[in-house]
């Protein structure tokens, strides 16, 4: 076999292996971002239209979520802990009644406290608190982001009526999916709310909201 031979037949190779990669990362990119999609459900189409439509920013940055909380374990929490938990969330619930910003307020605080107690980062680093909920609890953690960006607005005192006041029950009842997600046993426990999808829990939650909010309102009257 002559030398040009030889060296057409390593060019072909080289040539072959080349492509063979090129087909190889075009495959594995929409089976990554397929997979991100499918791990943070709403959250992979909100980080998408935060980076208006570039799917490659939005995977960017789940990816680093990912990579910075997903080993993160959660800490179980004790009896007492649970019951004191669901004590102030109740509490604030019945006080959405008569002030309803003040109820948001301890909404939020007590989300925050929730996840930090289970294992999350503190909550006064909110943004990063958020990414780690995300990444763990991605169908129900926009629940969390509506009552801290409702308590953290600009008081006009038009807030607390109206419209205002639709919104900040709305964001009430979207955070109890996450309260109820952080309060009760882990995947780790078999904790029975967890059997189905992801996003099994969220239709019961809104029907535990609507009886509690209606439940107090007699007492007014």
């Amino acid at each position: 076999m002559s030398t040009g031979v030889i060296i057409a037949l390593i060019v072909i190779v080289a040539v072959v292996l080349v492509v063979a990669a090129v087909l190889a990362l075009r495959a594995r990119g929409p089976q990554h971002g397929g997979s991100l999609k499918r791990r943070f459900g709403p959250e992979y189409d909100r980080a998408v239209a935060r980076h208006d439509g570039d799917t490659k920013a939005a995977e960017r940055e789940l990816a680093g979520r990912v990579e910075r909380h997903g080993s993160l374990h959660e800490r179980p929490l004790e009896p007492a802990e649970r019951e004191r938990f669901e004590a102030r969330w109740t509490a604030a619930q019945e006080r959405f009644v008569d002030s309803p910003r003040e109820a948001v307020g301890e909404a939020d605080r007590l989300l925050a406290e929730l996840a930090g107690a289970r294992g999350f980062p503190d909550g006064g680093q909110y943004e990063e608190q958020l990414a780690a909920l995300s990444v763990h609890h991605a169908h129900h953690v926009d629940g969390y982001r509506r009552v801290h960006r409702v308590t953290h607005a600009r008081g006009d005192g038009a807030q607390d009526s109206g419209a205002g006041t639709e919104e900040m029950r709305a964001s009430m009842v979207e955070a109890r999916a996450l309260f109820e997600d952080l309060v009760r046993p882990g995947r780790q426990d078999g904790g029975r709310h967890r059997a189905g999808t992801p996003g099994d829990g969220r239709a019961p939650a809104r029907a535990h909201h609507t009886w509690s909010f209606h439940k107090s309102r007699p007492k007014e009257s």
